[in-house]
């Protein structure tokens, strides 16, 4: 699974990423992020018509196009083994797939000692960016644009740590993936091509647990400072 993440990538590191030129996308300038929760507001890229692509912001937690009222399931993950046909997923999954920049995130085990959440923050080498595969819709009963992120069974390295992992997509594969006229019969074959093995990780302070203090963001460049293992 991935329930939190990081996006601390400059804008023109974003660019070398994705082909985006409208003013707006290149003009822009986030805030860098270091904890993203569920239900935030996130950036992610669609297909344009013309083969460039577009910056899109939405709710991680997907709502399907056709729902009269916010998911109570879990939808800011979308499994890679029913994607395909999962009700709240496969309208998306055939036309509505996206890229959702980033440069890590997090899992956790359970502390033997007290039997508490350590994080752990991954990330590929030299802490460069990354694009997490997804999906996307748009509500027009809520008005609320949102998106997920597909996860698939973990393998090393980062199956030492859990047994799920987000699908990270090799980038010769993005337009591809991105293409709403792609066949879905090969959809996939392009999210074999995942670049999860490169992963590096630590461990990191549990003030990371927290998404929230006293209603504010626990969102800060502390967030991703290793801590010394005893």
């Amino acid at each position: 699974m991935c329930g939190r993440y990081t996006r601390y990538l400059s804008w023109s590191e974003i660019h070398r990423l994705y082909r985006l030129t409208a003013p707006a996308e290149t003009g822009r300038n986030d805030v860098p992020r270091y904890n993203i929760a569920p239900t935030d507001d996130v950036p992610f890229i669609t297909a344009r018509e013309d083969g460039n692509h577009k910056l899109r912001t939405g709710r991680w937690w997907l709502v399907p196009f056709w729902a009269n009222e916010m998911p109570k399931a879990t939808t800011f993950n979308a499994r890679i083994e029913g994607v395909d046909t999962t009700p709240a997923f496969r309208d998306a999954f055939k036309s509505k797939r996206c890229l959702i920049p980033a440069d890590g995130y997090y899992e956790w085990t359970i502390s033997p000692a007290d039997k508490k959440r350590d994080p752990w923050h991954f990330f590929q080498p030299g802490h460069t960016p990354f694009s997490f595969a997804g999906l996307w819709a748009y509500n027009s009963n809520l008005d609320i644009t949102s998106c997920t992120i597909i996860t698939e069974p973990s393998a090393a390295p980062v199956n030492q740590i859990h047994d799920r992992q987000p699908l990270i997509l090799d980038p010769a594969y993005y337009d591809a993936w991105l293409d709403p006229n792609t066949p879905t019969g090969d959809l996939k074959e392009i999210l074999s091509h995942d670049i999860d093995s490169n992963l590096q990780f630590y461990r990191v302070g549990r003030e990371v647990n927290a998404a929230a203090i006293n209603k504010k963001p626990n969102d800060h460049a502390g967030m991703i400072e290793p801590i010394a293992l005893l």
